[in-house]
């Protein structure tokens, strides 16, 4: 058995391959302990799965402003005091990181006390902690086809995002029927990701009278603290009762999923993963401030492999139409399921923890062969 510590906290994104990973260590037998942030979103996920262990550490996000550079600075500190207690209470054999900045301390931690570390990007533009940590790791998992420099060819792996067990697609009318809305009629979805989308949200209300009167009913996770929750009821044009939902979260996103004929959404790696799993065409608009633009990466490959259509958030005077187009076109419907299902052949979680168990081998074997030296400047190394 091996010990594995996983950092995946501060966005849903970065959490769920987290639990994915971790549920498929621990069926395999291994030890896991899954490192999330303070953050509300981590807590309401992390209570779904009892059986897994979580810790909490400290450490906010970067940012530029002198006060939150120096509150980082201080707050990661911390952190990376935490993880090197952590990885000597646990005797970890391996460390992992799903990036973001619970990803930084964890990996310097580790370094530190001569551990391998390996991290996973989902994203298609690959963010500062992956770029910026890449050169410290055993392992780098990056995305088919996307590269970083700097980092050794042999280091990296080509390997989509792990997506948790649950996340299976249902079938569309029994999951409707569950989450309270009419079997029979046409449903959108639309989320704006762990963090909710004001911009999506906004939409949404502005229309549903209008998705309404065609019979589509709307069902909106608006994210936590982003709008008020409720169900309103409205006719359509043939007098049928269409229901709009508005719900701050759900742990329930297979079902959501599969229930969509179609979801509106952001295209942060974690949401098009799970899309890909329920073959749910999406309509995408992406995050315009996200970090180095890579929702806009992320939408456009979703798009060139036919899994659905973007739109800039820029022209959201487009977005009903672009909508209607997709949600009452069955046959377009079923041509982006075909595609989605094609995205769907590799079984990214199988090939990242048999290569993690590789890797907890190797170093377990270097142990058992020879003691631990240190390399000049302390870090320790293996004869």
């Amino acid at each position: 058995m091996s010990r594995f510590l996983i950092s995946c906290g501060g966005t849903g994104g970065h959490l769920s391959p987290g639990i994915a990973l971790a549920e498929g260590l621990r069926a395999r037998g291994h030890s896991t302990q899954l490192l999330i942030s303070q953050k509300k979103v981590d807590a309401r996920l992390s209570e779904k799965y009892p059986d897994l262990e979580f810790a909490r550490m400290p450490g906010t996000g970067f940012a530029w402003h002198p006060v939150q550079l120096l509150r980082c600075v201080a707050s990661q500190a911390k952190a990376f005091r935490f993880c090197r207690r952590l990885i000597r209470q646990t005797q970890a054999s391996v460390v992992v990181g799903f990036g973001g900045f619970t990803s930084a301390p964890l990996v310097l931690a580790a370094r530190a006390a001569g551990v391998p570390s390996a991290l996973h990007e989902s994203n298609r533009v690959p963010g500062r902690a992956i770029r910026t940590l890449g050169r410290f790791a055993r392992r780098v998992y990056l995305p088919p086809g996307i590269t970083i420099p700097g980092i050794r060819n042999e280091v990296t792996r080509p390997l989509g995002l792990p997506v948790r067990r649950e996340i299976v697609r249902h079938a569309p009318a029994a999951a409707r029927a569950a989450l309270g809305l009419d079997p029979q009629q046409r449903l959108l979805v639309v989320l704006g990701g762990s963090q909710g989308a004001s911009a999506l949200n906004d939409w949404a209300r502005a229309h549903q009278q209008a998705l309404a009167a065609e019979g589509i009913q709307l069902y909106v996770v608006t994210g936590l603290g982003k709008d008020r929750e409720g169900v309103v009821e409205l006719k359509s044009r043939a007098g049928e009762t269409v229901r709009s939902v508005f719900t701050p979260f759900s742990d329930r996103m297979a079902e959501v999923m599969s229930a969509a004929d179609l979801v509106l959404s952001r295209a942060g790696a974690g949401t098009l993963a799970e899309l890909i799993r329920c073959e749910t065409p999406a309509v995408l608009v992406p995050y315009p401030q996200a970090a180095d633009d890579h929702q806009r990466a992320n939408a456009a490959y979703f798009q060139e492999q036919g899994g659905g259509v973007v739109v800039d958030q820029s022209r959201l005077d487009q977005l009903h139409a672009a909508v209607m187009a997709a949600i009452l076109d069955d046959a377009r419907l079923r041509e982006f399921r075909v595609n989605l299902q094609r995205l769907d052949q590799a079984d990214a979680l199988a090939t990242m923890i048999a290569d993690l168990e590789a890797m907890a081998a190797q170093i377990s074997g270097a142990r058992a062969s020879g003691p631990h030296v240190p390399k000049p400047g302390g870090r320790p190394v293996l004869l």
